[in-house]
């Protein structure tokens, strides 16, 4: 088991903040700083910086976070694992963004009950923030995502290369084809909600244009990529989603596909899971049914 004075470490990481730590863990201060100091005494290391009142992670202490939030991660799956021994059918606890649980998952799914023999599955859908807080805290155990992450603190496998597209209703369609973005300013943007990894890609894109959202004319913020694409086919406004997501619409001819000049996005869908894990050949195995 990990040992409770990396627990103290862990939770002065998240608050930068050893009172409010000493509030969370129901501790008194001087014991926080106490276990901040046995740690630094067995690594033979400084784990924090000072400036003023304020604490900073030194090189040192984020190679130990980031060592002990996988710990964490992996005792948690281990006790999971050794429960799963007692009941006849395993049970595989995951995340998924928005897009990819709804439009490229499923088929995966049925595929990978179908060869496991029913395993039981949990799937949680939330952004990519959210379930990067779930892996850390080991809630899952791995997620499929297509938002951006810190690479350097999870093992990542490329799950699928997705093309990114802007939409209209086919009544804009004539007027907005073959438009820059630059002439899509004056539209209404239909957006993702902030910490969407859909949101996020074009959030980045429109930074190397020397763009942001904040340049179009209008702007909403939807939660739900049906509502989304109704209010797009409705003439409300243009919007950016994965290819994946409207095929059906874009079929039916009740969205159109538009054609930017200077616009040619697609992104990768990765299958995630923290670095270093003890449990990366049973990730792997997940990923090889998943694909």
């Amino acid at each position: 088991m990990q040992d409770f004075r990396m627990e103290t470490f862990l939770t002065v990481c998240e608050t930068m903040n050893f009172t409010k730590a000493a509030a969370i863990l129901n501790l008194t201060q001087p014991a926080v700083s106490q276990h901040i100091h046995f740690l630094e005494e067995a690594y033979e290391i400084k784990l924090f910086s000072y400036q003023g009142k304020r604490i900073f992670l030194t090189e040192a202490g984020e190679i130990l976070r980031n060592f002990a939030l996988t710990l964490k991660h992996d005792e948690i799956h281990l006790k999971n694992k050794l429960i799963s021994t007692l009941v006849p059918k395993k049970e595989f606890i995951f995340g998924a963004t928005l897009t990819v649980a709804e439009f490229i998952l499923p088929q995966k799914i049925k595929s990978f009950l179908s060869r496991t023999g029913g395993s039981q599955i949990q799937m949680r859908v939330r952004n990519t923030h959210e379930l990067l807080r779930e892996l850390d805290s080991g809630e899952i155990d791995f997620a499929v995502i297509e938002g951006y992450f810190p690479k350097e603190e999870y093992d990542y496998i490329t799950y699928s290369v997705e093309p990114y597209i802007a939409i209209c209703s086919p009544e804009d369609y004539e007027r907005l084809q073959n438009a820059s973005l630059e002439d899509l300013l004056n539209e209404t943007l239909i957006l993702r909600e902030d910490g969407s990894g859909t949101r996020e890609i074009l959030q980045v894109f429109l930074t190397g244009k020397n763009l942001s959202f904040s340049d179009f004319k209008n702007r909403m913020i939807i939660e739900n990529i049906g509502a989304i694409k109704k209010l797009t086919a409705d003439g409300c406004g243009i919007s950016f989603l994965y290819e994946k997501a409207v095929e059906p619409e874009l079929k039916a001819g009740i969205l159109k596909k538009l054609d930017l000049s200077e616009f040619s996005l697609s992104h990768e869908v990765m299958f995630i899971f923290r670095k270093n894990s003890l449990f990366k050949t049973d990730y792997e195995k997940f990923y090889n049914y998943f694909s």
